[in-house]
C-alpha cells in the first residue's frame, strides 16, 4: 500500500460514522449545505483531499491507491472501526476502491456523480479536457466547465458561488489538480464494480453530461445492493447547487439501511 499523507479532517455530529469525500478541486467545505441534514443522525467525518484545503501537498504523482490509502489513514486516526462512505465524482471513485481494498471497513457505500463504463467516445472527451487544460491553461479551459458543473439558471442566480468555485480551481496546486483529473479520467470501474458487497446509493444528476444517469444505470446494475437515484434537472456540482436534495437522499438512503 502507497504510503499515506495524514490529511485534514472535520469531525460533527452525532451517530454511527459517515465519511465524506469531496472530488477534484474542492474541500470538504463542499457538503456544507448536506452537512446539517446528515450530522443530525450521523457521526460526520470530511476530510480534504491531499493537496486539497488543509491537507498537505503530496511529493510527486499518486494514483488512486494513493488517495485509499489516505482515506484509511483518516479512518484510523479518526478510531472508528468501521464507516459509511460517501464520495462525490473523484470521491465516488475512491470510496468503492476502499471498500474493494477494505471491506470490512465499510457498512454503505454512496457513490455520487461518478462515472464507470465509460465509452469510447466518452475516454475521449473527458480526457481532451485534460489535454486542453495542459495545453491551453487550467484557467483557459475553467470556463466551459461552469456550464458542465451547474445549470444556467443556478449560474445567473448565484453567480458568486460559481466564481468560489472556480477561484478554489485556481487555488489548487495545478500539478495536483491535473494529476487528479488524470486519475478521474483514466479510472475505470466497470471490471471489478461486481466485487463490492456494500449496500449503496448511486446518485447522480440528470444532466450531468461526464456523469449521466446511463453511466450510473450501468453502475447500480454491476452492483449486487446498489439503488440508484436520479435528481431532476441538476448537472455536476450536485452539492453546491443541490446540496439540500443530495443531503436528503443521502439521508434517507443511510437512515433505511437500519444503522
Amino acid at each position: 500500500m502507497t504510503q499515506p499523507l495524514s490529511c485534514a479532517y472535520s469531525v460533527s455530529g452525532e451517530g454511527p460514522p459517515l465519511i465524506l469525500i469531496h472530488g477534484i478541486g474542492a474541500s470538504r467545505a463542499t457538503w456544507a449545505t448536506a452537512l446539517p441534514l446528515l450530522e443530525a443522525h450521523f457521526t460526520v467525518i470530511a476530510y480534504d483531499l491531499r493537496g486539497h484545503g488543509n491537507s498537505p501537498q503530496p511529493d510527486g504523482r499518486f494514483g488512486l491507491d494513493a488517495l485509499v490509502a489516505d482515506l484509511e489513514q483518516v479512518r484510523a486516526e479518526v478510531g472508528v472501526e468501521a464507516a459509511h462512505i460517501a464520495g462525490h465524482s473523484l470521491g465516488g471513485m475512491i470510496a468503492p476502491a476502499y471498500a474493494r481494498a477494505f471491506p470490512d471497513r465499510v457498512l454503505s457505500l454512496g457513490l455520487l456523480s461518478t462515472a464507470a463504463f465509460r465509452t469510447e467516445q466518452d475516454s475521449i472527451n473527458v480526457r481532451a479536457v485534460v489535454s486542453a487544460m495542459r495545453q491551453q491553461g487550467i484557467a483557459e479551459v475553467l470556463s466551459t466547465l461552469a456550464n458542465r458543473w451547474f445549470t444556467d439558471a443556478f449560474i445567473a442566480e448565484h453567480p458568486e458561488v460559481v466564481e468560489a468555485r472556480m477561484a478554489q480551481v485556481i487555488g489548487t496546486d495545478p500539478e495536483v489538480f491535473l494529476n487528479v483529473f488524470d486519475i478521474y479520467a483514466e479510472t475505470e470501474m466497470a471490471p471489478w464494480l461486481h466485487e463490492i458487497t456494500a449496500r449503496s446509493l448511486v446518485l447522480t444528476g440528470e444532466n450531468d453530461g461526464g456523469c449521466p444517469p446511463r453511466l450510473n444505470q450501468l453502475i447500480a446494475e454491476a452492483m449486487p445492493f446498489a439503488t440508484l437515484r436520479v435528481l431532476p434537472s441538476l448537472k455536476h456540482s450536485i452539492l453546491l447547487e443541490g446540496g439540500a436534495q443530495t443531503g436528503t437522499c443521502l439521508r434517507d438512503f443511510l437512515l433505511g439501511l437500519g444503522h
